[in-house]
């Protein structure tokens, strides 16, 4: 530039020939041009073998032992306080060069690096095949993998006090192995003109993209002198559903992170061994294929496949950096056999930078999940579901803004759709293909097709429960329509809610029930408001007058319109006689001051009574008189807490995705006599802990924890009591050998623990692995204690009794996944029970089954 300069400032002098000034000022500014040049260079480096440009070369100027540079590119830029003699190049797994520096040569310098011979690991040797080695030892693999072990590294992000990086996600669904015969089905009866967006895909077969979301993030974090994150959506751009939050967040919630380097790898909440864990020769063999360029770096290929073919694990090649031993490649491929309910196969692809010996950031990661309901054979119709994403633009230790860790803005926002094509454009890391960029077209003209939103409907009805029928409200649910008890006998319920879409900032809704036994009409209703969306700041007000189950869990909320399942049993041993008739009237207002942490306050009136005063009886003393109702007032604050849990949108309803979040909940209960005309002042206390636990590759253990506690007396219908299941259907956290009523505590502690082995001790067995079940196995406790006073308020008080001699106990196994291709809903369960045998009308044993969705 200065050389520029220097031309159009010598023109201007010829034409005022009488300038000394102008005269001196252009011979100083060809002077200095000259030094200039010896102070800085600039040019660009490139692989000796194939010309590619290199980046990551140390550039050191003339003697100095730190680097003035490392490039981020082929080209470079060094600039010096002294004359440049000479620079020196340096990169690992090159040989340095040595370059001398003139003004002469100073610009547009050529740099060729070779590679440097593989010498660290002795006599590697390629295989072709697969090699048999009498040990592990032997193989050249093995070495390299334990410097792999050796030097295991962590997420970079965890050494800097700040980062910042960008990432850019894009999740798409595509219809998979279309022909001709499917194309004419009646079902695509006037929606023909899809197929018109149709390509070949790598099998020959037409691909179909229906789906395609694409989302851009700005993360934040900060590790000192606290740690803290910040993942912030810039934009957001979906195919013909930027309503629709349940479909593109429950594409999105089908994939976790992974680390490569994590002995575990999660997939559906399902353990899957990795083969860069520090066991992985417990389940894969391992062969060294070749040495070959990755970005410009020398790796090993590795090949890698599991011992045995039905177990969850993956095949493919590894890309370890011959110098540092790094990751910077992987591919994972699951086996053929495969036993993950509704998935065919599962495909990933990894790639990280490695900027020093301790650490990795991730690059690129592809995960890509063949999916059917039907069947597993190759060739099927499948709907392939793809997530990419691309991290760029990392900074670190650059100061970050406090308030910028708050949370300003909310999760879902018209303004994050509100971006033009141009930004897209931008922001992608590669053009969408033809296919691709249709689909925004396809699914727009689809929703003006009026058998596509009836097809819309109808799966929007059986995953919500609701029947759209009208603009505003919807009728159900429609599950819970017909039920039958010993008190209402046939018992018809109708409900509604007022419905205008998925982030409504209120709801009302109501059900009225008649039971044609008794005769009675039953009812409720409530309503409720969001203030704001962002820390979720809610009111509302119910009241109800029905027939209900209590007990029927320790740690239960006081809504009023829930549909209650142990009063609707179709099938259950023995008779159900422990109802009560309830009416109650809640009040609340919850507040979300962190995300996930949730503080609510109810008020609630009611009074209760026996639905069936011949046969069971809740009457109690009440200074001195006999009493048939319990007339309760009581406020009840609790925190509820889910960390890392992801929710579909945020109105006043919100659909939790399934992941391995935990759910904490403390609450504490005031019972106020004399308010409404309340009987009883009493204090109760109850925690909760529930969470699944990925155990290895052993399976998921799922963890139930309860505990509480009543501070003074109270009678039956307000104590606590040990929730039943007698049912022969799936109810989580109840204890299927147990009748109602049976144990009642002033206080409690309750544990259910289930792990789910995920058919790895079945798939030992010849002939039943061929069935691909499951194996679940599980045990359930309970102790507690109930006072001489709380057993003397009730009428038949002295029958009562709580688990405090010995744990109660229940244990039994299950078999899951049962069923048809990929279609394995059903599971069943056999139950024993532990001890407390010598009761009277006890059941030892019993089998229950219902059906799961689950991976």
């Amino acid at each position: 530039m200065l050389f520029v300069y220097a031309n159009c400032l010598k023109k201007r002098m010829m034409l005022n020939n009488n300038s000394k000034k102008t005269y001196f000022l252009f011979f100083f500014l060809i002077l200095s041009c000259s030094a200039y040049g010896q102070n800085k260079a600039s040019g660009k480096i490139v692989d000796e073998k194939n010309g590619k440009e290199l980046n990551k070369v140390d550039i050191f100027i003339n003697d100095d032992k730190t680097p003035a540079l490392t490039t981020l590119s082929g080209s470079f830029t060094v600039q010096s306080d002294s004359i440049i003699r000479q620079l020196k190049f340096s990169r690992k797994s090159y040989t340095t060069e040595t370059l001398d520096i003139t003004p002469e040569t100073a610009e547009n310098i050529f740099v060729q690096l070779s590679q440097a011979k593989v010498s660290t690991i002795q006599e590697v040797v390629i295989q072709s095949g697969k090699p048999k080695y009498k040990n592990k030892k032997e193989n050249p693999a093995y070495a390299i993998m334990q410097k792999v072990w050796a030097q295991k590294r962590n997420n970079g992000l965890e050494k800097f006090d700040t980062y910042s990086y960008k990432e850019y996600e894009k999740t798409q669904f595509d219809l998979n192995n279309l022909d001709s015969t499917f194309m004419k089905k009646k079902i695509f009866n006037k929606l023909d003109f899809i197929f018109d967006y149709a390509d070949s895909t790598a099998s020959g077969r037409l691909g179909l993209p229906i789906f395609i979301n694409e989302a851009v993030y700005e993360n934040y974090g900060k590790n000192k002198p606290d740690k803290d994150k910040k993942r912030t959506m810039v934009a957001q751009k979906t195919s013909g559903f930027q309503d629709n939050q349940v479909i593109t967040v429950s594409a999105k919630n089908l994939y976790r992170e992974i680390n490569i380097y994590d002995n575990t790898l999660n997939y559906f909440d399902i353990g899957f061994q990795s083969p860069v864990g520090t066991d992985g020769f417990a389940t894969y063999d391992y062969s060294l294929v070749d040495t070959i360029s990755i970005r410009g770096e020398q790796a090993f290929q590795i090949r890698y496949q599991p011992k045995r073919k039905d177990v969850l694990a993956f095949q493919g090649n590894l890309y370890i950096d011959t110098d540092t031993y790094a990751v910077l490649g992987a591919t994972l491929k699951s086996t053929q056999k495969i036993n993950v309910n509704f998935v065919n196969s599962v495909y990933t692809q990894v790639e990280y930078d490695n900027p020093d010996e301790t650490t990795f950031l991730p690059k690129k990661l592809v995960t890509e999940f063949e999916m059917s309901p039907f069947s597993k054979k190759k060739g099927s119709k499948s709907i392939i579901a793809k997530r990419s994403v691309d991290y760029s633009n990392y900074e670190f230790n650059k100061p970050i803004d406090p308030q910028l860790f708050k949370r300003k803005e909310e999760e879902y926002d018209d303004k994050f759709t509100d971006k033009d094509e141009a930004y897209w454009t931008k922001a992608r890391p590669d053009t969408l293909s033809k296919a691709e960029q249709g689909v925004y077209s396809m699914l727009d003209q689809l929703q003006q097709t009026p058998k596509f939103n009836r097809i819309v409907k109808l799966v929007e009805t059986l995953g919500s429960r609701y029947y759209n029928a009208f603009k505003g409200v919807d009728i159900g649910p429609i599950f819970s329509i017909y039920g039958r008890n010993e008190v209402e006998g046939d018992r018809i319920r109708l409900g509604a809610r007022s419905y205008f879409g998925l982030n409504d900032p209120w709801r009302v809704q109501f059900y009225t029930a008649y039971g044609f036994k008794d005769q009675q009409v039953k009812y409720g209703v409530d309503a409720r408001f969001m203030f704001n969306r962002l820390n979720r700041f809610m009111i509302g007000a119910g009241t109800s007058r029905d027939i209900v189950q209590l007990g029927g869990a320790l740690t239960s909320g006081d809504g009023v319109t829930s549909p209650s399942s142990s009063t609707s049993t179709f099938f259950a041993r023995g008779e159900n006689i422990s109802l009560s008739s309830v009416n109650q009237t809640n009040v609340f207002a919850a507040i979300e001051p962190w995300k996930n942490i949730q503080f609510r306050v109810d008020g609630v009136m009611q009074s209760i009574k026996s639905a069936i005063p011949e046969k069971f009886n809740l009457m109690y003393y009440k200074d001195g008189r006999l009493r048939k109702t319990v007339n309760d007032s009581h406020v009840t604050i609790s925190v509820i807490a889910r960390p890392g849990a992801r929710f579909s949108q945020t109105g006043i309803d919100r659909y939790q995705a399934r992941n391995l979040a935990p759910t904490i909940v403390l609450r504490y209960t005031r019972g106020i006599e004399g308010l409404f005309n309340a009987d009883f002042n009493y204090d109760k206390l109850q925690f909760m802990f529930y969470k699944p636990f990925l155990i290895g590759t052993l399976g998921k253990t799922i963890v139930n924890f309860e505990a509480g506690k009543n501070f003074n007396t109270v009678p039956l219908a307000l104590q606590n009591i040990i929730p039943a299941n007698l049912s022969y259907g799936l109810v989580p956290n109840t204890f299927a050998q147990l009748n109602y009523y049976e144990f009642v505590a002033d206080t409690y502690t309750t544990l259910h623990l289930e792990h789910h082995f995920n058919g790895k001790i079945l798939s030992y067995i010849p002939l039943i692995k061929k069935l691909k079940f499951r194996e679940v196995a599980f045990i359930r406790g309970a102790y507690g204690t109930l006072s001489d006073a709380s057993k003397a308020i009730n009428v038949e008080g002295i029958k009562y009794s709580a688990p405090s001699d010995h744990i109660y106990y229940e244990y039994g196994f299950g078999i899951e996944n049962i069923g048809i291709g990929n279609l394995r809903l059903f599971r069943v369960d056999f139950n024993w029970r532990g001890n407390y045998l010598d009761r009277p009308d006890v059941s030892k044993f019993g089998i229950k089954a219902g059906m799961q969705v689950e991976f």
